[in-house]
């Protein structure tokens, strides 16, 4: 089987320096400079007067990917079940959330809306309200030609009652227009604790949060056709660019083995400090293509 590998950088990864070192246009400009052609983006951080962008900030977003070549890959939409003080979201309240950002995320450009909804467990199976808030908008998604994919995160784990009613929406409604996003982070061998995080452990067999067990990428097999975008999370790259934390070599194997298209979105969750983001994302990069150029020579 063939298949397409291409490069894109989320806008997440610059959080220790987006507002305070550095502006949109500086983000975009360094996604542009280390050769990535995706870019990926949250709603509500990164678009002027959300949700109703200026006409001025419109043009500017278009004359900035024209000028740099940049697709836009992944829309991040934010629909909290806590929004509320004192009650939960309702299902009218979410359709609503969804259906602004589908429509302002087709309107932009992008392809896929990573809807982030509020969790009730410890391995963040979403809100009941996911479901039939998903499938009213399902019609809308296909008149926009937009996909809907939830993120596999960790400490959720592939073989999960989460990934399970994902998958069963799909097969159940035959739907083109709702697939998962995978998080690479769901397959991290060790902890990085990033200064001032929350420590985690990980463990082994059926442990769940606060001991999440490691998940081999051969479970990617599994659920690799409904994998639409990758969120390519990483922490750390070393001086020799090796991550001591994802296996690349193994996801990526299986990724060109099965022939899978799509971006490689950079997903930068280290330690931050000034300039930090974009020599990591210069190491990943650099790393990804030295993989895939050997899993493809």
């Amino acid at each position: 089987m063939s298949g397409s590998l291409e490069y894109g950088v989320s806008l997440y990864s610059y959080t220790g320096e987006y507002g305070v070192t550095m502006t949109l246009d500086d983000c975009i400009e360094d996604v542009a400079d280390l050769g990535a052609t995706g870019l990926e983006i949250l709603g509500e951080a990164h678009i002027e007067d959300y949700p109703n962008p200026p006409t001025a900030w419109l043009d500017a977003w278009f004359e900035r990917l024209d000028r740099f070549g940049l697709t836009p890959t992944c829309y991040g939409s934010w629909v909290d079940h806590r929004r509320f003080p004192g009650r939960d979201i309702t299902e009218d309240e979410a359709v609503q959330q969804l259906e602004t950002d589908i429509r302002l995320a087709a309107r932009l450009g992008f392809k896929y809306v990573r809807p982030k909804l509020g969790v009730v467990t410890a391995d963040l199976e979403p809100h009941p309200v996911w479901e039939p808030a998903t499938l009213r908008v399902l019609d809308l998604a296909e008149q926009q030609d937009v996909i809907i994919c939830p993120e596999i995160h960790w400490p959720s784990v592939i073989r999960s009652k989460v990934v399970d009613d994902y998958i069963a929406l799909i097969e159940r409604t035959g739907t083109k227009h709702f697939g998962l996003l995978m998080d690479t982070g769901v397959f991290q061998t060790s902890m990085h604790h990033r200064s001032g995080g929350v420590p985690s452990r990980m463990g082994r067999g059926s442990a769940r949060p606060p001991i999440t067990p490691v998940v081999p990428v051969s479970d990617l097999e599994d659920v690799l056709q409904h994998v639409v975008h990758v969120q390519a999370k990483f922490y750390e790259i070393d001086d020799e660019l090796q991550d001591h934390y994802i296996p690349w070599a193994e996801f990526l194997e299986v990724l060109v083995r099965r022939g899978w298209s799509g971006f490689l979105s950079s997903e930068y969750e280290g330690d931050y400090a000034t300039g930090r983001a974009a020599d990591q994302l210069r190491r990943q990069h650099a790393l990804l293509r030295t993989l895939v150029a050997k899993e493809t020579s």
